[in-house]
Order: C-alpha cells, then structure tokens, then sequence
C-alpha cells in the first residue's frame, strides 16, 4: 500500500485539541481537508505527521508549538488609546480587526481587554504557544 510523501495531494480527516482536551478545530462533520504535502498550506507538524501515512491509517500526534504557530510573543500585545479608535468600530473582547502594518501590510488583530480609556490588541495568532494534538485519518491521496 502506498504511504502519503512530499508533492502528493492528500485528503484528511481531523480532530484538533488543546492540552486541556478541549476540540479547538474538527474536520469529522464536514469535508476532508484537502491540502499538498510539503507546500506550506498547513503547520509543519500537522504536514509532517500525515507524510508516511497510508490510507485508511489513523493516528493521534502532538504538535509542539514550535511546529504548529509558533511561541506567544508579549511584544505583540499593545494597548491603544480608545481616542485612536475609529467611531464606528466599537471594541468587544474577542472581536478580530484588521489593520494596516508596515508598508499598509494588513495585521490581524484581536480585542484581549478593554478599558474606559484603552483597548489591548494581541496580534500573535490565537493557538500560538500552544503544543497540539491531532486525531488523524488519511481518508484519500488525490491522483
């Protein structure tokens, strides 16, 4: 039987969980993702658990953060004066906005606290810092 490597396009089926157990991501009531190995579509040690897989196999792989999105950075925590807010975006905890970085690069970033005269942004990715697992199934390699 032939094992998934580098260049094939593979369908997967998937469970996420943090640490704690929790389902942060889940692909079981909806379509396989469908991605090519070794492109970069996915976090590396998602793409690295699926290579040598063969289809049918299942398997369950932690993912350390450094292979997944990477460490929490602080420095991409910052807090703004409610005044620099634009008037007709109203923060909410939680609430993603998306603004203009270096050379009018969009930044994604999410609403972490709010105070009557500021609101603290975290633009570090939501799972960052965070050593995940993943429940795999290789359900298709896509001639």
């Amino acid at each position: 039987m032939t094992a998934a490597k580098n260049g094939d396009c593979v369908k997967v089926h998937y469970t996420g969980l943090l640490e704690d157990g929790s389902t942060f991501d889940s692909s079981r009531e909806v379509e396989p993702l469908e991605f090519t190995l070794g492109s970069g579509q996915v976090i590396a040690g998602f793409d690295e658990a699926v290579v040598g897989m063969k289809l049918g196999e299942q398997k369950n792989v932690t993912v350390p953060a450094h292979k997944a999105y990477g460490a929490r950075h602080e420095e991409m925590v910052i807090t703004v004066p409610r005044a620099q807010f634009p008037a007709h975006i109203i923060p909410e905890i939680g609430q993603q906005i998306q603004l203009a970085g270096p050379n009018n690069q969009p930044i994604l970033v999410r609403v972490v606290s709010i105070a009557e005269d500021s609101v603290q942004l975290d633009a570090n990715p939501p799972l960052a810092g965070c050593n995940l697992t993943f429940d795999l199934e290789l359900v298709a390699i896509v001639e």
